[in-house]
């Protein structure tokens, strides 16, 4: 849980021209209220993004150019951070959350990354969510040709569509089941003309070790162009067949077990991450340790890890573990009967 020295970071990606800065926008024109530092990252050695944001009062906007804050410029992405925490320190800037926008090329890894590795940002910031942007028009493309793009769904933990009205319903079901395979972790939202209200993208928590854990997976919140509450409904599914041409490499797994012995799942998973870490981009796990009246919450980016204890089970609730990583062409298989012979039994409780 964010601690009260700590500042929400919402880290906004999506490929290129999938409406990022229409979204940001939309945000600051309809909440005026939002004291917010924007990093706006560009590709290019001159920023055009931080122009088109309006101009509002209580926004600061940093521009990080000529480079994408995952590589050429991740340094000075750490630094940049840094400034902006001194700055405020010393009462020249006054904010309550950061946002940063990558490049549409960014790989979100590097960028999640940098806010683990540096002990200063590590102790002063804390993620709040990756939000990923998808072009619905052009999705299938992109996921096809660029394998960023697919990293890109597989880190996020929102995955918000935009130009849905130049797809039809059946394109529209194609990339959703397409999206699923690739995070069934991450909650569909629809913005219409980035209209889009903030609860659905901002101050979610979607790093805290909660007991949450929404699977089956892929919802779709529909925004009407008013500020209309979240409504949340499952997946529209479809009773034609779908002609299905993409092999992505990046693919989310589910297992799913009774009760589970604590040193042999506590085994499987460092065996997990240290074998296989740096290509499981993203994993949440609720495990129900035998003898343990508590849940414990896993969750990870790669090799940096979290446990942590969370509520006790009720008499009318199933023990079961849970756990679903997203990675780049894991061995499943393998994973999966080792994890399953962690169980104490695999049948739920």
């Amino acid at each position: 849980m964010t601690t009260p020295l700590q500042l929400p970071v919402t880290v906004l990606t999506g490929f290129l021209g999938s409406g990022k800065t229409t979204l940001i926008n939309h945000l600051l024109e309809n909440y005026p209220g939002e004291r917010i530092a924007i990093i706006e990252n560009e590709f290019g050695a001159v920023g055009v993004d931080g122009g088109l944001l309006g101009q509002h009062s209580g926004i600061e906007v940093i521009e990080l150019t000529n480079g994408c804050v995952c590589c050429s410029v991740r340094g000075e992405l750490t630094e940049a951070l840094k400034n902006l925490l001194e700055q405020r320190d010393a009462g020249q800037l006054n904010f309550d959350r950061l946002l940063l926008e990558t490049t549409g090329l960014a790989d979100p890894a590097p960028v999640i990354q940098t806010f683990f590795v540096d002990d200063i940002l590590r102790e002063r910031l804390q993620l709040d969510a990756i939000i990923t942007l998808v072009d619905s028009e052009h999705a299938q493309k992109q996921l096809t040709e660029h394998r960023v793009a697919v990293s890109q769904v597989g880190f996020a933990d929102r995955l918000i569509l935009t130009k849905l009205d130049r797809i039809d319903s059946d394109a529209k079901t194609l990339l959703l089941e397409r999206l699923r395979n690739i995070n069934a972790k991450a909650l569909v939202c629809e913005a219409r003309h980035g209209k889009l209200e903030k609860a659905a993208w901002i101050g979610i928590q979607a790093f805290n070790m909660d007991d949450s854990f929404d699977l089956n997976g892929t919802f779709v919140a529909s925004t009407a162009p008013s500020q209309a509450p979240t409504n949340f409904r499952p997946l529209n599914q479809t009773s034609k067949p779908l002609a299905r041409s993409w092999n992505d490499d990046i693919t989310s797994q589910v297992f799913e077990t009774g009760e589970v012995d604590i040193k042999l799942i506590g085994a499987f998973m460092e065996t997990a991450i240290e074998k296989y870490g740096n290509d499981m981009l993203r994993y949440k796990g609720i495990l129900a340790i035998e003898g343990e009246p508590r849940r414990l919450i896993v969750q990870g980016v790669h090799k940096v890890v979290g446990f942590d204890y969370g509520t006790e089970w009720t008499a009318e609730e199933s023990r079961k573990t849970l756990l679903v990583i997203i990675g780049r062409n894991l061995p499943v298989e393998t994973l999966r009967n080792e994890f399953l012979a962690t169980a104490v039994s695999n049948a739920v409780n």
